[in-house]
C-alpha cells in the first residue's frame, strides 16, 4: 500500500476481521456496508487488511466464501479514509482481491475468484483486475490475471 501523501510504500498484513474490530467499523464511521451482519453469517470468512505490525486501523474489508472450486468474494471495502481523492492510502482493492486469489491458488483453485459488479464498475474490473465479464454482473478472475495480481501485491514468484 502507498501514501498518497509522502508516496511511501507499506507492507500490508490481512487478517481475520474479529468482533472487538466492529467496535469502530460502522455506518456511523463512514463505512457503506453492514460488517456486524456480514461476520455473523456462518458460510462467510471476513477478513482485515492493516499495515504491518498496526493491526488496530482497518484499511480495508473483504468477506469471502470458499465455493469448492472457486473462492466468491461478496464484498470488498476500502476503509471511509481510503476513498475519493483525498484518500490516504492507495492499493486497498487491489490488495484484497490479490488476497482472495492467492487463498484460492493455495486451496488448489489456480487463483480463480468470482463476485458480482455493479455496472458502472465492469469496465474498471476489467482494466484494473483483468476480470472477465461473464454476462449478468457476474464477474471471474482467471488464473492468468489471478496470478499478476498476486505477484503484484505479494512479491512472489
Amino acid at each position: 500500500m502507498t501514501n498518497t501523501i509522502s508516496g511511501d510504500s507499506f507492507p500490508t498484513e490481512i487478517l481475520p476481521l474479529t468482533k472487538a474490530d466492529l467496535k469502530s467499523i460502522t455506518r456511523k464511521s463512514g463505512w457503506k456496508f453492514n460488517w456486524k451482519s456480514e461476520i455473523a453469517l456462518d458460510d462467510r470468512d471476513v477478513f482485515k487488511l492493516t499495515i504491518e505490525g498496526n493491526p488496530h486501523i482497518v484499511q480495508g474489508l473483504i468477506s469471502l466464501t470458499d465455493m469448492n472450486d472457486h473462492i466468491f468474494l461478496w464484498l470488498i471495502e476500502s476503509a471511509p479514509f481510503n476513498l475519493g481523492k483525498p484518500k490516504l492510502y492507495e492499493g486497498v482493492p487491489g490488495n484484497l482481491v490479490a488476497f482472495a486469489c492467492k487463498k484460492s491458488k493455495d486451496k488448489g483453485y489456480e487463483g480463480c475468484i468470482s463476485f458480482t459488479s455493479k455496472t458502472k464498475l465492469i469496465g474498471h474490473y476489467e482494466k484494473t483486475l483483468g476480470a472477465v465479464h461473464l454476462g449478468n454482473h457476474r464477474m471471474i478472475i482467471y488464473p492468468n490475471a489471478a496470478e499478476k495480481l498476486i505477484t503484484r501485491y505479494f512479491n512472489t514468484k
